[in-house]
């Protein structure tokens, strides 16, 4: 049976809405608990197959203004027909006017649209945080995650070739795959990870005995000529983490190994 305290947790931790804390004691949690490890591997299962069998559909980006629209346009029925009944009815200025039945699904409506319009963020949002902190930690969360035994790889191979067309069909994007094995950066492997609610790629690399993550997802900016190539660079719990846009994609590389050379890494990537 799946424990109580902690199985409620398991859908914050599949969607990524956990903090960096909650993640690694429910990942300690999972080693021992085998009940809950078998729920999380049915829950990842399903929604792998979901996905791959083609039922997941992206909000088009119009959706939000749609919203707004429509809750604009209720809102403004609403008002009209209240304003009405008090022409209608000038004795009752001084009560609270009655509203019919019809103005009445009118307000919950514009409430309900109200509610998505506020709750409503393109993928692209999620990735844009002032400081980029939020989307920092989660990558530095999932590369620790990457760390314990098993966590590492869904593909390992140091040929580019093989790690590249093993993401096809997993993600609705191709991320760049190249190997750096000549310079002291090794490709030996990839998976696929989430993060900022929404699937990318991780690419592994190694620099000597340190495990270099490189996660890749589409850059929502919509740059594909390398305009937006200004990086950011930040240091957490002991990992340095390089965010930077380049050719439509957006990247950010996680790593323990010093920050000069992680610097180095990124310029090969960059070329």
């Amino acid at each position: 049976m799946v424990c109580e305290d902690k199985g409620s947790l398991l859908h914050a931790y599949l969607d990524g809405e956990l903090d960096l804390v909650h993640c690694l004691e429910l990942e300690e949690h999972l080693k021992a608990c085998s009940a809950c490890a078998r729920k999380l591997e049915d829950e990842q299962t399903l929604r792998k197959a979901l996905r791959a069998g083609g039922f997941y559909h992206r909000a088009p980006g119009s959706l939000a203004e749609r919203v707004r629209a429509a809750v604009r346009r209720e809102v403004g029925s609403a008002e009209k027909a209240g304003a009405n009944a008090i022409v209608r009815r000038p004795d009752v200025l001084s009560t609270k006017p009655r509203l019919s039945r019809t103005e009445i699904w009118i307000a919950v409506a514009a409430a309900v649209l109200m509610a998505l319009a506020l709750s409503y963020r393109p993928i692209s949002n999620s990735f844009v945080k002032p400081g980029g902190n939020l989307i920092a930690q989660e990558v530095v969360a999932s590369h620790i995650r990457s760390l314990q035994p098993g966590h590492l790889f869904d593909v390992q191979s140091s040929d580019q070739h093989t790690v590249k067309s093993w993401f096809d069909g997993k993600l609705d994007f191709s991320p760049p795959v190249r190997d750096f094995a000549d310079q002291g950066f090794a490709l030996i492997g990839g998976r696929l990870d989430y993060v900022g609610n929404r699937d990318v790629a991780a690419l592994v690399y190694q620099r000597r005995k340190h495990v270099i993550n490189i996660f890749v997802w589409p850059d929502s900016s919509g740059d594909l000529t390398g305009a937006l190539r200004h990086e950011s660079q930040q240091t957490l719990n002991g990992y340095n983490a390089i965010e930077w846009r380049q050719g439509g994609m957006h990247l950010f590389a996680v790593s323990d190994v010093n920050a000069t050379e992680l610097q180095e890494f990124i310029q090969l990537l960059r070329q």
